[in-house]
This record gives structure tokens, sequence and C-alpha cells, in this order.
């Protein structure tokens, strides 16, 4: 970056650090610390819930994704409206009215401690893991931007959200995510405008849809029943709903937040209030994406985006692989420019059987190129000996290599307001469970005020440094807003069946709870290794084991 980028992202930086400072003042015990005492605003807490969700990974993973899979990935988000809505009428009164800081204290209400313990580990797990890859992406950024080794800019992403953390509490959290959130929309809106505006002259936005639409890249709909499909119709709206039932309603993360509400009412809304607005947010990021795919039909893009994995093969036995490559992809991409300017013609003559044509030549084009990314992909797997990835990168590469002076500081300060709205989102639910149903509950019961406040915050700092560690692996899991996902799978469904194994299942007790849950996790890890499902049925599978298990064995006192 130049000089002007790093005063508009210091300055935004030393802002965000200020404002969560000043807003955090003053929290003198748990409850203000984690629960703000119940006081804020549904709008705040709605746009908080977003920012959490819209984090660096949305930047990042979600563009990335777009670029090279389309707009598919659209359907994950298709049941979050219906789960908006069941827990409006369920779990939300259910523990606003409970007046608890996590949602695993009312499972020890409803059944025993053992289970209330095991849920809120679980949690903490998953969270833990899910937080070091929120960590990861923005690092990509940072690295690529400013030239440092991804660990070190881990690090130090790392060390400055956990210490901005720590000295704020829930209020600053939402409030900070509120700034940065509209930040977020501003970011969005450039890039989209920017991409569109460095097309060449004769190219229409038009044009570009026509384009994508041509690649299968507009297709967002898949109505196919293959279970072993990761984006589809079904999944997103049968299995996305139980992922998002799990996720707002037993993620103490995305609980805490609504926890906060002044009100009933006011908690409600700010559900709602993502139920309207993040699948169309969504679909503006993920048409970004597609833009981006668009754009670099005119300008070069890189063959690999991860220039670290270039390094790599370029000191390797590969290298001359890799060069035959790259002269193969550099004649392709010229030919893919001619056959897409073709298909841009025919279209607009409307002569069918020349556009027949011409739609053919350009998709066989565009296939081969896409064939010679595959190919130097593997090669750079062998020459450094783990997979390669470039997802995470593509998007990053556009942000250095084309936004103009100045609005690059703007961009990056977007990205890095994204992750700081999820990493000390997570690191204070993180706390929160730690601190209230660990060690307040069952290490030490009977202490001050004083004293728990500070265990909360050397909790959030702990948990820092464990997220910080599993960031320094996250790379290698491929697209991160995939990862982050999957990752949720594994934990939520069985999470999601002790709820309602709570509240819909009157003879359920703390014995089929408890061995229900692990019957759970059982058999999503079973499904994980021993069949091909996409990780969305895991949900499904883990609620409706729980829940099974958890009756039957409730039936026997």
């Amino acid at each position: 970056m130049r000089v002007l980028d790093w005063i508009v992202f210091v300055a935004y930086l030393g802002y965000v650090v200020y404002l969560g400072a000043r807003k955090g003042k003053g929290s003198r015990d748990t409850r203000d610390y984690f629960l703000a005492n119940r006081t804020l605003p549904w709008w705040a807490i709605g746009l908080s819930v977003m920012a959490t969700q819209a984090s660096a990974i949305t930047f990042i993973g979600t563009t990335g994704q777009a670029y090279v899979d389309g707009m598919r990935f659209v359907q994950f988000y298709f049941g979050l409206p219906v789960a908006m809505v069941i827990l409006c009428a369920t779990l939300v009164p259910f523990f606003y009215r409970a007046n608890v800081y996590t949602a695993y204290e009312y499972l020890e209400r409803r059944f025993d401690a053992r289970t209330r313990l095991l849920a809120s580990l679980l949690f903490l797990v998953s969270r833990g893991l899910a937080l070091g890859v929120v960590i990861y992406a923005p690092s990509v950024v940072l690295s690529l931007i400013l030239g440092w080794d991804i660990k070190l800019t881990i690090l130090v992403m790392a060390v400055t959200a956990t210490t901005y953390t720590v000295l704020g509490g829930i209020r600053a959290v939402i409030w900070t995510d509120v700034q940065q959130m509209l930040l977020i929309f501003v970011g969005m809106i450039l890039c989209l405008f920017i991409m569109i505006g460095e097309l060449p002259s004769d190219v229409t936005v038009i044009d570009a849809l026509y384009l994508a639409g041509t690649t299968g890249r507009l297709r967002a709909i898949d109505f196919s029943m293959d279970v072993h499909s990761e984006f589809t119709f079904w999944s997103g709206l049968v299995a996305g709903s139980f992922l998002m039932l799990s996720y707002f309603g037993c993620d103490q993360s995305q609980v805490q937040r609504y926890l906060t509400g002044r009100s009933l009412r006011e908690s409600r809304l700010s559900l709602i209030f993502n139920a309207f607005l993040k699948v169309p947010m969504q679909f503006f990021i993920l048409l970004i994406g597609i833009m981006l795919f668009v754009f670099y039909h005119f300008e070069k893009p890189p063959l690999a985006f991860d220039r670290q994995g270039v390094q790599y093969i370029q000191t390797s036995a590969y290298r001359r692989q890799y060069d035959t490559l790259r002269a193969e992809y550099d004649r392709l991409f010229e030919a893919r420019q001619r056959a897409a300017r073709a298909f841009i013609a025919a279209r607009r003559e409307g002569d069918r059987e020349r556009l027949a044509e011409a739609t053919a030549a350009y998709r066989a084009m565009n296939a081969r190129l896409e064939d010679i990314r595959r190919r130097s992909a593997r090669l750079i797997s062998q020459a450094s000996g783990k997979a390669y990835n470039d997802t995470n990168y593509i998007f990053p590469t556009f942000v250095i290599q084309y936004i103009p002076l100045g609005l690059v500081g703007l961009i990056i300060s977007a990205i890095f307001a994204a992750a700081m709205s999820s990493i000390d989102s997570e690191l204070n639910s993180l706390s929160t469970a730690t601190v209230i149903d660990v060690y307040r509950r069952h290490l030490k019961p009977h202490a001050d005020e004083h004293h728990y406040l500070l265990v909360s915050r050397i909790a959030t700092a702990l948990w820092g440094v464990i997220a910080s560690l599993f960031a320094l692996y996250a790379g290698a899991l491929g697209s991160v807003i995939v990862a982050v996902n999957k990752i949720g799978s594994y934990f939520y469904g069985s999470l999601l069946g002790v709820f309602v194994l709570a509240i819909g299942v009157k003879r359920a007790t703390g014995r089929g709870a408890f061995w229900g849950l692990l019957a759970g996790m059982a058999s999503v890890y079973l499904a994980s290794r021993l069949t091909e499902i996409a990780f969305l049925w895991f949900n499904i599978l883990g609620c409706g084991v729980v829940v099974f298990v958890g009756y039957l064995l409730s039936l026997k006192r």
C-alpha cells in the first residue's frame, strides 16, 4: 500500500479501537460485560449479528468461491429465514425469560449439570476451531499487502484483536460492529462499481452477466436430490435450516447477541432483520465474485494467485513443467478473450446459429484454461508437499492491483473491520461460556464479581492464543467460507438435538440428553469418515440421532 492508503487504514483502525475502549469503559460486573445489562436496541443487535457473520471470510472466501464455482453457494442460506421465524417462536423467548447468560445454562435447569457442561464444551471446541479460520482469513489479505509471512500476519492480527476484545465487553463489541457493518457495505459497493468501471468500454454489465451465465456460474438453483452435492436447493432449505437453527439457537456467539436486547420484542426483531437482509447481501457478495471472474477475461490474472505457492515451484524440480503450463496459459488466455468477444458480438447480432457456435467455442476455451489452473495447482502441491488452494487469494489480488490510490486503504479497512467484528464477538462468547458454564459453575462458584470480571478478561486472552495456533494451519482447508461452515456442521446438529429434547420432548431426561448428545456426535463422526454425504446434511443426522437416542433412553427411567 502507498502512504495515503496507510493513513486511511491506520486512521480507521485507531477509530475502531478508540470506539471500543470508550463504549466498553465502566464494565463493573459480568452482567454488564457479557449482556450489557440488557439495554441494547434491536437494530444495533441486528447489525452486530450480521457483522459477526459478514466476517473477512465473506469478503475473501465468498468472492473467491463465486469466482471458481459461481452463485451456487447462495443456496446455503435459503434455510435462514425459516430458521429465524422458528427461533423467534421457540428458543428466543425461552432463553430471554430464563434470564440466563448462556444458552447452556438452560440445559442444567431442564436436565442436569453434566448435560450443560458437555454442550458448553462442544461449543467451546467448535467455535474455538472456527475462530482460527476467522483469524486466518484477514491474515491472507494483510500478508499479500504487506509482504509479510502469513504466520507473522496471523500473530499480529490475533494480538490486535485479542487486546481490543479483552478491554471491551459485549457493549463495545456490538456498537463497534454497527460502525463496521456500515463500512463493510461501503466496501462491497465500491468494489463492484470499480470492477464494472474497469471493464472494457465496449463490454456492458449485461454482456458480463451473459458471459458468466454461459459457464454456468449464474445457475444459483440446483433442484437435484444428490446428498453428495454440497450446495443444492434442498440441502440449503432443509439441511441449511437445521444448521441455521443450530447456529442462531445453540451457538453462544449468536444467542448472546439477542440476550442483550432491552425486551423480548427487540430480541425477536433483531433476528427478523437478519432474515430479510442476509440472503440479498450474500447474493450481492457472490455477484462481486462473478464480476471478478468476467473482469479477468480482459485483464490477465496470474496462473496461481498465491505467490508463495509460485515461489515453491520456482525452486523445485517441477519448475520447467510449470513454465510450460504458464506459456500455454498465456496463449489460452488470449484465445479465451477472443472467444468471449466473439460470443458478445454474436449475442448482440441475434444470429442463433452463430451464437451457438460462439458459445461452444467460448466454453471450450474457458474449460481448457480452467484445466490449466487445476494442473498448475497439482504441480504446486507436489512441489510444496502440502495441499494447495488459491481461492482465498483471488479477491486480495484484485484489490492490490486494480483498486485506486486511497481506496485500497478503505477496502482493506473494510476487510479488517469485518474481521474485527467476528473475532471480538467470538472471543467474547467463548469467554462467557468458559467463565459462566465452567469456571463459575464448577471451579470457583462463590467468588465476587470483581474476580469473575478479571477471569473473563484472562479467558478472552487465552482463547485468542488457542485460536491463533489453529489459524496457523487453516490455510490447508481450502475455501475459508466452506471450511468454517464445515467445522460448524460437525457440532451444530447434535447441539440442536439436545435443545429439541429440552423444549419439545416433555419426557426427556438428563440421562437421555447426555448420552443422546454423545451418540449424535459419534454418528456425525462416522458419517464423515465412512460416507461422502455433503457436510450440510450432518446437521440433520446429528439432530435426529440425539432426539431418537435421547427419547429411547428417557423411556427407561
